[in-house]
């Protein structure tokens, strides 16, 4: 499921597409822990509120095959612009998350808007994307492992099967 959107390479910085596919997929209490010293209301101004809305998803089948309209999502959605310690207008910071929680499209938002800022990148590099990297990677790994565990492995099936149908010739 996750692309290598999420992995900037070692010693680079991730790039605004990556960083936006980061937060998209960032828990709350995550977004809110690395957040919570960058956060300042009366530095940001609304472009648009969080709201919630439908979207359609499309699927392939196997992968490879022709798009299918697969069913409708809830998808939040909002745009702030942020000001430096002056109230000048810097950046402006967009976020798409699934479902209902504004908190965590403002706070994604937000995050995008200072991880435009280079002085502060480096830092949220560090203590948000990889974080969020981690979490990621290890969730996918939970997955996976869940999915092993219930492989089948046909061949001895078989193998098993045509054993007994032997001794039953036998006998």
């Amino acid at each position: 499921m996750f692309q290598a959107f999420y992995s900037a390479g070692p010693g680079q910085r991730s790039t605004r597409p990556q960083w936006m596919a980061l937060l998209a997929r960032a828990p709350l209490p995550l977004l809110e822990q690395a957040l919570a010293a960058h956060h300042r209301p009366e530095r940001t101004e609304w472009l648009r509120k969080p709201e919630t809305g439908l979207t359609m998803l499309q699927g392939r089948a196997g992968g490879t095959g022709e798009r299918f309209l697969l069913g409708e999502i809830t998808v939040t959605r909002c745009a702030l612009r942020s000001t430096d310690a002056e109230g000048s207008p810097s950046a402006v910071g967009v976020a798409y998350v699934l479902g209902r929680n504004h908190r965590q499209a403002t706070l994604a938002a937000l995050a995008d808007a200072l991880l435009q800022d280079p002085a502060q990148q480096a830092a949220l590099e560090g203590s948000l994307l990889d974080p969020i990297r981690h979490y990621l990677t290890q969730r996918a790994a939970e997955r996976n492992a869940r999915a092993r565990a219930t492989q089948v492995d046909f061949f001895t099936v078989a193998r098993e099967a045509g054993s007994d149908n032997d001794d039953e010739d036998a006998a």
